[in-house]
């Protein structure tokens, strides 16, 4: 190597100041843990840094921030930082919304759910239950058919096999899923069926029916095997057959004409289970397929608790925050 490689990477690998933009710089003690500079042109004294190292620090604070319920305040005690630095870093996180890669799976369970938070926004999840993995989310302001067709359709195209899909039966759901993969095994969520039906029914029913009714949903989530699904299938059938024209019993208003069920609300958990007994017990024939949306259900709990920590986030912050929020759970 000739004398002008060499003074190239000497100059290279010296510290440049600040003040002057002059290299030569020669080591001066140390301060706070860093390394100190003296430069010899000007006299000013100044640290070293390293900028990916730097960079890296800040992600792990913001990790923190996101994932670890830590507050702006902890955070400045910790780091060192203050609260307005932290604060300045982290809205550059926010301005950008990170990539969530899908894990192309040959037989994936997928959860599909959505909750709601402030001014409409909605979070859809499509989640692998397996691997406990977010496959695909979208942030919208409803469960529309549309824009789920068109995500299971994508899932299909990133090369995803899916094996069974558990919903809790919303109508938008359920068209999606006969529209892009017909196929697919449909799991009626259990848990979703049976709360929904004691609400309706409340909890001190005023009819026999209705408490008869009651007393078989009551059972619904301790079915474990074929022997237990046909007993109850026959105890629904039997509480029909008795209370048949009780529940299709019709009041008239005879000025208008028009009618309705007198008794709707027992009427109406009847017919919600009819509607979804084909896809009530698929889980008995695979027990990789999850009975409920249970999972999805406490993974929004969590995120709702974490968000809350961080109030007087803006509408779009907290679209971002939700974004990282997946990105830093598919990363544990």
């Amino acid at each position: 190597m000739c004398f002008n490689e060499l003074f190239f990477v000497y100059e290279k690998y010296k510290k440049r100041c600040w003040a002057c933009g002059f290299t030569s710089s020669i080591k001066w003690g140390k301060q706070a843990g860093k390394q100190r500079y003296k430069c010899k042109n000007c006299g000013i004294l100044f640290s070293g840094s390293n900028d990916g190292v730097k960079k890296a620090n800040q992600f792990i604070w913001f990790r923190k921030w996101v994932i670890e319920r830590w507050t702006l305040n902890q955070l400045a005690k910790s780091s060192g930082y203050s609260v307005r630095t932290l604060n300045r870093y982290f809205y550059q996180y926010l301005s950008i919304a990170p990539v969530l890669s899908v894990f192309p799976s040959e037989r994936v369970n997928l959860l599909i759910d959505g909750t709601y938070f402030n001014n409409d926004l909605c979070l859809i999840l499509y989640r692998d239950n397996t691997i406990k993995f977010t496959q695909l989310y979208r942030l919208t302001n409803g469960e529309w058919f549309e824009e789920m067709a068109e995500d299971l359709g994508n899932l299909l195209q990133l090369g995803v096999k899916i094996e069974s899909i558990t919903c809790d039966g919303h109508r938008a759901i359920l068209k999606a899923i006969k529209h892009a993969c017909p196929e697919v095994t449909l799991q009626r969520c259990l848990i979703h069926i049976q709360r929904m039906s004691l609400n309706w029914l409340s909890g001190n029913p005023k009819s026999d029916a209705g408490k008869d009714l009651r007393k078989i949903v009551s059972k619904l989530h301790l079915i474990e095997n074929h022997m237990q699904r046909d007993y109850w299938i026959v105890s629904v059938v039997k509480w029909h057959e008795i209370n048949k024209d009780y529940i299709n019993q019709k009041s008239i208003n005879p000025e208008t004409g028009r009618y309705w069920y007198t008794h709707k609300m027992v009427r109406r958990v009847f017919m919600t289970i009819k509607r979804a007994l084909p896809d009530m017990f698929k889980y008995l024939e695979n027990n990789r397929i999850p009975k409920s949306t249970n999972g999805l259900e406490s993974f929004f709990g969590h995120l709702k608790g974490h968000l809350n920590v961080h109030r007087g986030l803006s509408r779009l912050h907290r679209r971002q925050y939700i974004q990282w929020y997946l990105y830093f759970k598919n990363k544990q």
